[in-house]
């Protein structure tokens, strides 16, 4: 029965972009289960942001550079940044 629920549960972690430049929030594909898997996925996606949007040419996160954010079950909002 356990295993029926944990298989079936989707999980309530997600990530989400702040597009800086336009002003709104977009979703990122993926449901974690834990926070730290939703923080290593958010900050896997800062990587793809930095090839897509690298620092020298948009500012980074301290200039027009999207933004991202864990979201957790209770409503938690953690703004994830590069490095450690």
């Amino acid at each position: 029965m356990f295993l029926d629920w944990l298989f079936s549960w989707r999980g309530e972690w997600f990530i989400e972009g702040w597009d800086t430049f336009a002003g709104h929030s977009y979703p990122i594909q993926g449901k974690y289960r834990t926070e730290d898997a939703a923080l290593r996925a958010a900050k896997k996606y800062l990587k793809e942001l930095e090839r897509d949007q690298p620092a020298d040419i948009s500012g980074g996160q301290e200039g027009m550079q999207d933004q991202v954010f864990a979201r957790g079950p209770g409503g938690q909002s953690i703004r994830v940044l590069p490095g450690g």
